[in-house]
């Protein structure tokens, strides 16, 4: 858990193909209206509400409403889980190729 108090795991989260999709969208824009973000799915505005309650849940997206609007934006700072997760099984892949050339190169001596 982090300041934000997440509730669901960051994982868990983006386990979804929908919620990466959402993600995506939220990262290529500062701030985007829940009707926008529908228009970009083949389903219905309480569907894509449970997803982005999902990743606000994980600390991934904040909310604000503006009038009778709500609007997302993405907090991309859980994603420092993953890339961390990511970058050592990145460095012990890197590791063991760089060791299995060497003894491939070994082999052909």
């Amino acid at each position: 858990m982090t300041e934000n108090k997440q509730f669901r795991d960051t994982f868990d989260a983006i386990a979804d193909p929908t919620r990466r999709r959402l993600i995506r969208l939220l990262a290529e824009a500062e701030e985007i209206p829940l009707h926008e973000l529908t228009a970009q799915f083949q389903m219905g505005r309480t569907a894509v509400s449970k997803h982005l309650a999902i990743l606000k849940e994980a600390g991934l997206v904040a909310d604000r409403k503006v009038g009778r609007e709500t609007r997302f934006r993405l907090n991309a700072s859980p994603l420092r889980e993953i890339h961390d997760w990511i970058a050592f099984y990145s460095k012990f892949w890197s590791t063991n190729m760089l060791r299995l050339n060497q003894l491939l190169e070994e082999e052909e001596q």
